[in-house]
């Protein structure tokens, strides 16, 4: 099977974001929304983000406008799958809406239609589940902003079958981005599953150590190797989303997750980070700006118990066939843009410690901390 003509449901970030990068692989693309407003809005922002690459000389005028003329903005459902390969489904994060327009998709849309949900959280088995075909159905897991991102998760469901799986993976490699495998339908996937527990984690540490924020975030960057601290991190990708993939995964598997009420708080409180201005941090109109953090801020937190969270799920994922070390590796570089690999740094603080610590964290804390069998086995 081969795929030539593309439709993306849903026009807003992420969905015109998915239309620009398969129009720039050369794919024909059809992007559709309920309102003509909403596509207008999505039009001029690819129109935008286009001259932007001509004027850094990324592309030519002449391919800026191919491009574009590959995007075809149309509201009516039938007619914008008519004549599709694939359709990227982009509609916001709300499982019932997801399943109301799959029932509409699965009455109109041809035999040779492959399904993919771009969701983050969302169980794919179970929005698969509500049509007819779901061997042809799959999750696809653009990061935010889709152009700059290169990392994607492909996430079949339990009915998935290898060929469409295959095809996927084909595809996004097609549009330059680099596919990661979550083989099993886990909550979080693999991204989520170590980051989103991580927020919670980070609230936990500052607790028990008595830190402050600044503290705890400058160990992370300093001594752990992430891109930022995890409380800037949370506030770059709003508290909104935050609480909304803790509620979705902890609700699928209490183990994943160990809720703090400050994530919660936070969100009732419409602090929602840097969109509006407060969340673990205050912020200024600068959108670019950053938390003051240091090696000597560093120095007063002890990140042992940040790693053995992020490390025991990773384990969890390897010992469940989700994924394997090497996959998990790709993505927590690409997806949350760790310099180093995780199990290097596991090592360096030594895996005997680690495991130590969750034992000691079990023991003081229940049984969420109990050391994966993998962890084990490295000691």
């Amino acid at each position: 099977m081969e795929i030539k003509n593309i439709t993306v449901l849903g026009s807003g970030i992420m969905g015109h974001g998915i239309a620009q990068v398969s129009a720039m692989a050369g794919y024909n693309v059809v992007l559709r929304d309920i309102e003509q407003q909403f596509l207008d809005k999505a039009m001029e922002k690819i129109k935008w983000s286009l001259d932007k690459l001509v004027s850094k000389e990324k592309i030519s005028e002449n391919e800026r406008d191919e491009i574009f003329s590959r995007i075809k903005p149309i509201i009516d459902l039938k007619d914008a799958v008519h004549n599709c390969d694939l359709v990227i489904e982009a509609v916001p994060e709300i499982m019932d809406l997801k399943k109301k327009v799959y029932a509409e998709l699965d009455k109109i849309a041809g035999d040779q239609v492959v399904f993919a949900s771009n969701t983050s959280t969302l169980p794919i088995t179970e929005i698969a589940n509500t049509i007819s075909r779901p061997k042809k159905f799959i999750g696809i897991h653009f990061f935010n902003p889709p152009l700059l991102m290169k990392l994607v998760e492909v996430i079949p469901g339990q009915e998935t079958s290898n060929d469409i799986t295959e095809l996927i993976i084909n595809f996004v490699k097609s549009v330059n981005k680099i596919p990661v495998t979550c083989r099993k339908d886990v909550p979080g996937f693999i991204v989520n599953r170590l980051f989103i527990p991580l927020v919670h984690e980070a609230c936990y540490v500052m607790e028990r150590q008595k830190i402050q924020q600044t503290e705890l975030d400058s160990a992370v960057k300093f001594r752990l190797g992430f891109p930022m601290g995890i409380f800037e991190l949370a506030d770059f990708t709003g508290l909104d989303v935050i609480h909304k993939a803790t509620v979705e995964m902890h609700t699928r598997d209490k183990k994943v997750i160990l809720p703090h009420p400050t994530i919660e708080q936070l969100f009732n409180e419409k602090k929602l980070g840097q969109k509006s201005g407060e969340g673990f941090y205050k912020y200024s109109d600068d959108k670019y700006e950053r938390i003051p953090l240091s090696e000597e801020l560093a120095q007063k937190c002890d990140p042992v118990q940040i790693i053995a969270n992020i490390l025991n799920n990773a384990a969890w994922l390897v010992t469940n066939n989700a994924s394997d070390i090497d996959e998990i590796e790709k993505a927590a570089n690409l997806g949350l843009g760790l310099k180093k690999p995780l199990f290097d740094t596991a090592k360096e603080i030594g895996m005997q410690k680690i495991v130590e610590e969750l034992k000691k964290l079990s023991n003081k804390h229940g049984t969420f901390y109990e050391p994966d069998p993998l962890l084990l086995s490295m000691c």
